[in-house]
């Protein structure tokens, strides 16, 4: 098999990722506001943010993993030449979306197995349970957006998505200023006044937003003439769920949502477990963290791009094409990510400025930078194999693998070498950069073994499609 290189990957690549990129970043843009918001309140604000949002994203993105089955099922069937089958599936992706949503909110409203598990303070846990109450009314939007999302990705429309989350941030950032802080505005009839909720302003803009944003994918849906030869469009309602569609996204989406919560959780919880810290040393892992988020929109990028670039060339029969784009969008990643990790590294002084001015929380912040380069590298790697996986429809093996890597390595050490439960805990190991140290080296073995999983499917690839069965 002949290797694109990375300048022709690149270029293959890029056209579907940037969109994906910009897209992304604002979608977790919500969260860098909010933080930016919150942490010029009170630690107690930023603390509760920390929890919560580490409770909404466990939810929010287990169940989008599953709903995300839409992509490389509609990517393979319109690189098939089957449109309409791939609109049917995305109306199916809907109806998913609508009955996940429904023990998601029952999660979101009683959220103390979460705060036991954090053991956060009696401050903290009230303003956790407000700000939970508030994201009930985002996730149902969110969710079927999301498949309106890994729809428009897998036919290479990202731009339409790019659009309305971008268009959400602008929305969004207004919104979350005005709940947060607070608001008096004189009127003819007298002083309007929008009372400071803090982090729970933050969740009621959020809700508000998503809600919006649904009323745009919906409304492009009905209008745009692209969307026609999909069997969308005016005049076309929404098919009734199909058993034999829902299992079959089940089918690849259940392993897919449990690997993303695996995955998710593996990072998440350790804000449930730093917050026994404190309410110092989570905030600043809460800073650590959205950066490390921000991050890694990137290698997210890549791996929607290639994964869909993929699916599209199995669907077309094309399995050369999709072996070669394949390696591409993990050489790609891996490449990009060194050289954003390095130099965050270089520049994490300026860089947690941008987030707060507190001296005591900058002080908690900054250890835990040091491991962002090789945690960066690490989990572009085992993103971007973990979706050409998918793109195959691959999904249990790397369930497997993120178990063991993320769970068992990264947050489970984390846990003992954090809270020195054996004894032999380095000073510099415990605490919250205990944490963080065996979170990158889980990620690492995942990377390992994300990868070693995907050279094994392409070579098995490469000799069922070469002449005489030998690798091409």
């Amino acid at each position: 098999m002949t290797r694109l290189g990375l300048r022709q990957g690149a270029r293959r690549i890029a056209p579907l990722a940037w969109p994906v990129f910009v897209g992304q970043v604002a979608v977790l843009a919500f969260s860098t506001v909010d933080t930016v918001l919150v942490a010029r309140t009170t630690a107690t604000e930023l603390a509760a943010l920390a929890v919560g949002a580490a409770v909404y994203i466990s939810v929010f993105i287990g169940l989008m993993g599953v709903v995300l089955a839409i992509g490389p099922i509609a990517g393979q069937l319109f690189g098939a030449g089957k449109p309409e089958r791939a609109g049917h599936e995305l109306q199916q992706a809907v109806w998913l979306a609508v009955f996940l949503a429904i023990p998601g909110c029952l999660v979101l409203l009683v959220p103390e197995p979460f705060l036991a598990l954090s053991r956060a303070e009696p401050a903290v846990a009230a303003r956790v349970r407000s700000y939970l109450g508030w994201l009930v009314f985002a996730l149902p939007p969110a969710l079927v957006f999301t498949a309106f999302r890994g729809f428009n990705v897998a036919v290479s429309r990202p731009k339409a998505v790019m659009a309305m989350q971008t268009g959400g941030l602008a929305l969004k950032v207004p919104l979350s200023a005005l709940f947060a802080f607070g608001v008096a505005l004189p009127t003819p009839f007298g002083e309007l006044r929008v009372p400071a909720l803090g982090v729970v302003g933050c969740a009621l803009a959020t809700a508000i937003v998503m809600w919006c944003q649904l009323a745009g994918a919906l409304w492009l849906l009905r209008v745009d003439r692209f969307y026609r030869r999909f069997g969308l469009g005016i005049g076309t309602p929404l098919a009734p769920p199909r058993r034999a569609s829902l299992a079959a996204l089940l089918r690849l989406g259940v392993p897919i949502g449990l690997a993303t919560v695996v995955e998710v959780t593996g990072f998440t919880f350790m804000a449930f477990f730093v917050s026994r810290i404190g309410a110092t040393a989570v905030a600043g892992h809460q800073i650590a963290a959205n950066l490390v988020a921000l991050m890694f929109m990137m290698p997210l990028a890549i791996a929607n791009a290639a994964s869909t670039l993929v699916a599209q060339q199995i669907g077309a029969g094309d399995s050369a094409d999709a072996r070669r784009i394949g390696w591409a969008g993990l050489e790609v990643a891996a490449a990009i990510a060194a050289v954003v990790g390095s130099t965050v590294y270089l520049l994490r002084e300026h860089v947690v400025a941008l987030y707060t001015a507190n001296p005591v929380i900058a002080a908690a912040a900054l250890p835990l930078l040091a491991w962002v380069a090789l945690f960066h590298v690490a989990d572009a790697t085992q993103t971007v194999a973990a979706f050409v996986l998918r793109a195959y429809r691959i999904a249990t093996m790397p369930l497997v693998v993120y178990v063991l890597a993320v769970w068992g390595i990264g947050l489970g050490g984390g846990y003992v070498m954090a809270f020195d439960l054996i004894g032999f805990s380095p000073q510099w190991m415990q605490g919250a950069r205990g944490f963080w140290a065996m979170a990158t080296l889980g990620l690492a073995a995942a990377a390992a073994g994300m990868s070693g999983l995907l050279v094994a499917r392409l070579r098995m690839e490469a000799r069922a499609t070469a002449p005489g069965g030998r690798a091409a």
